[in-house]
């Protein structure tokens, strides 16, 4: 994207799948032009798809657990030439399994691409909106956020990360004319439930799991609206994550573990 252009800029990671994807059709449609970032191969099928929504779209192919990389991708949207009006830092993975048995590797890497990663990203992103006075931030949070996770222990620990991260921004930048959101969905139908290994969990087993277009679409629509936090899916998920976030800790955990824990789908 190198010609000046009347839309809007959106940048959307984890953007080839899932939320990510479903995030960068809902700015598609709405009038954005988009730079898209994934580890990925679909990613330039997923480029495909959102141009064929009429918006100007550049893929950038990136490792996010490398700093290299997440520089390499800010690179871009500032080679574009264009002014980033929003971004969705939505780049995730999970890790399921008893902590004793995991392997470390993955779940430092989990750390690398859903904290420091986003933290980085988050950090090149406000100070370049905060310095024009307007922007738009959505982190893809979860309602795991909202208690600790017994057998995703590394995941839920990295989700209280970005929902905390994400509310303190939103204060910080509060009287810079930067709004930042949350994103909290709950279980939803993507593939993150075989590539962390909880298949064999009533979480992961369940049949339920919300539609990731439909978490997309309240997740763009609170964040058009400015809102700090968006319990997003159908409303038992949404009331699932409420009661999470109002229940007391031990109770939760004891809860989760429930629905986490490896074998549980037999149960």
């Amino acid at each position: 994207m190198t010609t000046p252009s009347s839309r809007p800029l959106a940048l959307v990671t984890g953007a080839s799948s899932g939320i990510g994807f479903e995030l960068a059709k809902q700015f598609a449609e709405h009038g954005f032009d988009l730079v898209v970032a994934a580890e990925d191969a679909e990613l330039e099928t997923a480029a495909v798809e959102l141009r064929g929504l009429g918006a100007a779209v550049s893929p950038v192919r990136v490792d996010l657990r490398k700093p290299a990389d997440v520089e390499l991708l800010w690179q871009a949207v500032h080679d574009s030439g264009r002014t980033l009006d929003a971004a969705a830092l939505n780049a995730g993975v999970g890790v399921g399994g008893a902590f004793v048995e995991t392997d470390l590797q993955a779940e430092l890497d989990l750390i690398q691409l859903n904290c420091a990663s986003t933290l980085h990203l988050a950090k090149r992103v406000a100070q370049d909106m905060a310095a024009r006075g307007e922007g738009r931030i959505l982190f893809t949070s979860s309602i795991a956020s909202q208690a600790p996770q017994p057998f995703q222990a590394a995941y839920g620990a990295s989700k209280s990360f970005v929902q905390s991260l994400a509310l303190a921004l939103r204060e910080e930048l509060s009287d810079r004319g930067v709004s930042v959101t949350a994103l909290l969905p709950g279980p939803t139908d993507t593939e993150f439930f075989d590539r962390a290994d909880l298949t064999d969990t009533k979480l992961g087993a369940t049949d339920k799991k919300d539609d990731p277009a439909q978490v997309a679409r309240q997740g763009f629509d609170g964040l058009m609206k400015g809102e700090a936090s968006v319990f997003a899916g159908s409303l038992a998920s949404k009331a699932m994550g409420r009661l999470s976030a109002a229940t007391p800790g031990p109770l939760a955990t004891k809860l989760h573990r429930q629905m986490s824990e490896p074998g549980s789908a037999d149960s």
